[in-house]
């Protein structure tokens, strides 16, 4: 709020609704989201409030900004997930380490002929396996298509044909 010269935060509230292209412009330098190619526009309302452009014209790929820009800076060997299982299991894995597993995976789904556009189902426990299929389909340009574990045969069935999915990862098993 410094930076900006906001003295509060019901100042940065009000700028907020009040500015939004200033507000989430600021908020995309803060947090140094980086594009390949640059936004024109930070959001185009023409078509109604409800259905926003956001970063008009520009390009990125958020797994860029969750993982590969940090590689060759300090952030490489911090933790990036801290998993603890249900059966009292920890696993830590690193920005280095989720970097190198999400790459691999991508570069598996590549191999499969998996890409842009291609719609890939997750069915899974909540483990670090899921975050890196989950950033792995994000790195391809694919479309990730979430399947809740609670659904039946038929329904994860009807909703994997209605996305043509090419591909899905599940689990033989998981903790409760």
């Amino acid at each position: 709020m410094d930076r900006h010269g906001i003295a509060s935060l019901h100042e940065l509230h009000e700028r907020s609704i009040t500015d939004l292209e200033w507000f989430w412009n600021a908020v995309l330098e803060d947090l140094d989201v980086e594009f390949y190619e640059p936004y024109s526009q930070v959001v185009d309302l023409a078509r109604g409030v409800a259905w926003p452009r956001w970063c008009v014209g520009g390009k990125m790929n958020i797994v860029h900004n969750c993982l590969d820009k940090w590689m060759g800076t300090v952030k490489q060997n911090q933790a990036a997930i801290r998993w603890e299982g249900e059966e009292g299991g920890v696993r830590v894995l690193t920005y280095g380490d989720l970097y190198r597993e999400v790459n691999r995976m991508a570069n598996g789904l590549r191999g499969m002929g998996l890409g842009k556009g291609d719609a890939v189902g997750l069915y899974m426990p909540m483990t670090p396996e899921i975050a890196i299929a989950l950033l792995a389909i994000v790195k391809i340009g694919g479309i990730v298509l979430p399947l809740f574990s609670g659904y039946g045969a038929g329904a994860v069935s009807t909703r994997l044909a209605d996305a043509e999915a090419k591909a899905l990862f599940t689990a033989d098993g998981a903790y409760r």
